[in-house]
């Protein structure tokens, strides 16, 4: 099936403190989005005013346009991939297109790389550290935190080239991790960590799964943090 992978970026700024929770700055607006499908199009998805200038914020009608996209292209066979998307992008997608239950019924078919880990270790990962730790070539462009600050300040090319970058990354490490059938990240102790991944599987399938232990952690990550979203949705 093609693969598709899609990003976004966020206009609000905030320092996030080390272990801060996300969630507490939110709701989140959309700057800009990014959409790629592997071998065909490459898409942004932005506002702008009458003289072309880019606005803060996507519009309403855009962010739905954006949801109908990734919901036809998801329908039409498509294997929809974001990382982090089950928590992050699709849940903020559908609040700015002012349609959860979309948003959901998406969110269950994804494919969340991230999410699949967390089932697996019982804690995130970043995709900067596993494209690393697969060895996947890659130039950030910028910090993803200093990306609403450059948009705000009129970079729009920037920011938009930045999100394609990701976009295109996503695709390239989740062909590695099909390659090797694992997936290898870089630890906060600067080591290489592996563990198998037979083949990517989708948010509903990876509910179905056990929390693996987490009682060695002092402030273990609860799977509602990730889906708490979509019953509120239903």
């Amino acid at each position: 099936m093609p693969l598709l992978t899609f990003d976004i970026e966020i206009s609000n700024i905030f320092d996030l403190a080390p272990g801060e929770d996300l969630d507490r700055y939110g709701p989140f607006d959309i700057s800009v989005a990014a959409t790629h499908i592997v071998g065909g199009e490459e898409r942004l998805w932005l506002s702008t005013s009458a003289d072309g200038t880019p606005l803060n914020n996507i519009t309403r009608e855009k962010a739905h346009e954006l949801l109908h996209y990734l919901d036809e292209k998801q329908r039409d066979g498509h294997t929809l991939v974001a990382w982090n998307g089950l928590a992050f992008d699709l849940r903020w997608i559908g609040h700015a297109a002012g349609d959860m239950a979309t948003a959901r019924r998406v969110a269950l078919k994804l494919h969340d790389p991230m999410f699949q880990f967390f089932k697996l270790k019982g804690f995130p990962v970043g995709l900067g550290k596993v494209g690393e730790g697969m060895g996947v070539q890659a130039v950030k462009l910028m910090a993803g935190a200093d990306a609403p600050k450059q948009w705000l300040a009129g970079n729009h090319q920037a920011v938009c080239d930045y999100v394609i970058g990701d976009v295109r990354l996503t695709a390239d490490v989740v062909a590695a991790i099909d390659r090797a059938k694992q997936i290898a990240w870089i630890t906060q102790r600067g080591t290489t960590s592996r563990v198998g991944l037979a083949r990517m599987r989708s948010v509903e399938e990876c509910l179905g799964d056990p929390m693996p232990d987490q009682s060695w952690m002092t402030e273990p990550m609860a799977e509602s943090k990730f889906t708490a979203w979509m019953r509120d949705a239903q």
